[in-house]
C-alpha cells in the first residue's frame, strides 16, 4: 500500500459525478486544488463528501465550448477528496488526490444537476500501485526542463525535483507546466509512466525547437 488514502480495485465504484474542466490534469497520488464556485458542483462536492469522496476530472472535448453539458473526452482520472474547507462567501477549496485513470463506459440518466458517468477501472487497473524508479532518463529530463523553464521564465526548485522519485517526477510536471489542454490529454493517457516520460521529453523538445526557430507559443 501507498498511504492511507490508498483505495483496492474492488473499493472503485461503479458511478461518478464528473466535473468537465479544460486544462486540469490530474494523475494518480498527486494533488490537484480546486476552487469549487458554482452552484451544481458545489452540491456535487457536498454529496461526494457524504459518500466515497471520489471526484472524476475530464476535460471537454471542445475546448470553448460554453455548454452546460458538453461532450467529454473518453479518459478522465478520480480523486479523493483529502482536504476541504469553506469561505466566506461560499465557495469550497478542496484538494483532490488522484486514484486511478478511467474510461467512460457511458452517460447516466441522473436527477442531479451535476453529470454522473458508470467508469470503466478495469484499463487502468495498474494506477492503484506506485511504479518503480529507475526506468526513465532523469538528466535528459533535466536539462530539457531547465530549457523550458528558462525560455518561459518559469522557476522551480530543482532540489526539490532532484529528491522526487520517478513517478512523482513526472507526473507533477505533467501537470503543472503549461502544457495546452489536447497535450494535457495526451500525457493523461499515456499508458505507463515510461510512455509519459518520453511524451514530455517530446513535448520540451518540441518547445524548445519552436524557441529556436522564433516562434514560442505563449502560454
Amino acid at each position: 500500500m501507498n498511504g492511507p488514502f490508498d483505495t483496492s480495485f474492488e473499493e472503485l465504484p461503479d458511478r461518478l459525478p464528473v466535473f468537465p474542466l479544460t486544462g486540469a490534469l490530474l494523475l494518480p497520488r498527486c494533488r490537484l486544488p480546486l476552487n469549487i464556485f458554482e452552484q451544481r458542483y458545489l452540491a456535487m462536492t457536498q454529496d461526494a463528501l457524504a459518500g466515497h469522496r471520489l471526484l472524476a476530472m475530464v476535460q471537454p472535448l471542445d475546448m470553448n465550448s460554453d455548454a452546460r453539458a458538453p461532450r467529454l473526452f473518453e479518459v478522465g482520472c478520480a480523486g479523493r477528496i483529502t482536504s476541504f474547507s469553506e469561505t466566506d462567501d461560499g465557495r469550497m477549496l478542496i484538494i483532490l488526490t488522484g486514484v486511478s485513470r478511467y474510461r467512460i463506459a457511458r452517460e447516466l440518466e441522473v436527477d442531479t444537476a451535476y453529470r454522473q458517468v458508470q467508469p470503466d477501472w478495469l484499463p487502468y487497473r495498474h494506477d492503484l500501485t506506485r511504479e518503480p524508479d529507475g526506468t526513465i532518463d532523469r538528466e535528459r529530463l533535466y536539462a530539457s526542463f531547465k530549457i523550458y523553464f528558462e525560455a518561459r521564465g518559469l522557476e522551480t526548485d530543482w532540489e526539490v525535483l532532484h529528491d522526487a522519485g520517478d513517478e512523482n517526477l513526472i507526473n507533477s510536471m505533467s501537470m503543472s507546466c503549461p502544457f495546452d489542454p489536447t497535450e494535457k490529454q495526451a500525457l493523461l493517457e499515456a499508458h505507463d509512466l515510461t510512455e509519459r516520460a518520453g511524451l514530455m521529453l517530446s513535448l520540451l523538445d518540441m518547445a524548445a525547437l519552436h524557441q529556436a526557430d522564433g516562434d514560442l507559443p505563449l502560454h
